[in-house]
């Protein structure tokens, strides 16, 4: 396993970087323009989106993997685009089923123990678990999981198919540091439209919500990419994604009280709780190995069958 873009011309990588952040956050920032020019403001974290807001986000998370295509074909001409940014399934297919379960399991443990620490703190108006329709629930987020996973293609393809592995190298540890904090950084900063309405952070102000989506995004990244790294494929990152953004943030709703307001930045993944779920779990992995490229290698080498003469 390797991330590797060393046979790249260093012009090309440099020109693909910008031109990748260019047509991305363009890409972000004229898909919320219908919003951003009507005024919009989510003001409550219980408020649904509208058939515009869906529109608008769902155009905006395919821009990251529009730009990284277009890196790729028209820029680098590295390759294959599906080789290129890891969009192929784990081979044998007992391995990547387990991938995808993990993509699953790790997120929504990170969500309970986000919910626990919220609870305890007093923080998190916990409302016990309905058992009689959790079943009913449970299915309704897996369904809603798969319908909006093809676009979390669109986001997972950019940041961690494309940008990650450009600034990565597998033999320079300095540079492996800053890939994960200079993609979590690119990557809450390009939520800033959204942010700016309130979006992930209802009734908070930009100087709260940017600092707090900085953290949010910086401390779940390493996740993403250790899904994305153990497999060798791309896919249990966005289904690790797409967990965090829909299922995690359905868990807050679902087990807290209905008639209490709720705050993101005081519970699940998007605060303080889920900072401290997540950097504990990124901790282990750090102290492990784990968000070492080089780790997966050592896994696999002494398994690879040896090579015989005739």
């Amino acid at each position: 396993m390797t991330l590797s873009t060393g046979s790249l011309p260093l012009v090309n990588r440099r020109r693909g970087l910008f031109v990748f952040l260019g047509v991305a956050y363009i890409g972000m920032w004229a898909a919320m323009s219908p919003l951003l020019a009507s005024g919009y403001r989510r003001g409550n974290a219980r408020e649904e989106t509208g058939a515009l807001e869906e529109a608008c986000i769902a155009a905006a998370m395919l821009a990251p993997a529009l730009a990284a295509i277009l890196v790729v074909r028209c820029v680098e001409r590295s390759g294959r685009v599906r080789d290129t940014l890891a969009l192929r399934w784990t081979k044998p297919w007992g391995r990547a089923a387990r991938a995808c379960l993990m993509a699953f399991v790790v997120p929504a443990g990170l969500t309970t123990a986000a919910l626990a620490i919220g609870t305890f703190a007093g923080r998190y108006p916990f409302g016990g678990v309905h058992w009689n329709g959790l079943g009913a629930w449970l299915a309704g987020v897996v369904l809603n999981m798969l319908v909006s996973l093809p676009l979390f293609f669109g986001e997972g393809l950019g940041w961690q198919g494309y940008l990650f592995p450009r600034l990565a190298q597998d033999s320079d540890r300095r540079s492996l540091i800053r890939a994960y904090v200079v993609t979590g950084a690119a990557f809450a900063v390009w939520h800033l439209p959204t942010l700016l309405m309130g979006g992930q952070y209802p009734g908070r102000p930009w100087y709260v919500s940017v600092p707090a989506m900085l953290v949010s995004c910086t401390l779940i990244l390493p996740v993403f990419t250790w899904l994305r790294l153990r497999s060798g494929s791309v896919i249990p990152a966005v289904i690790g994604h797409a967990f965090v953004s829909s299922a995690s943030v359905g868990m807050v709703k679902e087990f807290a009280d209905p008639q209490a307001s709720l705050d993101p930045l005081q519970m699940g993944m998007a605060g303080w709780p889920g900072w401290i779920a997540a950097g504990a779990f990124v901790a282990f992995l750090t102290l492990t190995g784990r968000l070492q490229p080089s780790f997966y290698r050592a896994r696999i080498a002494p398994h690879r069958a040896p090579t015989r003469r005739p």
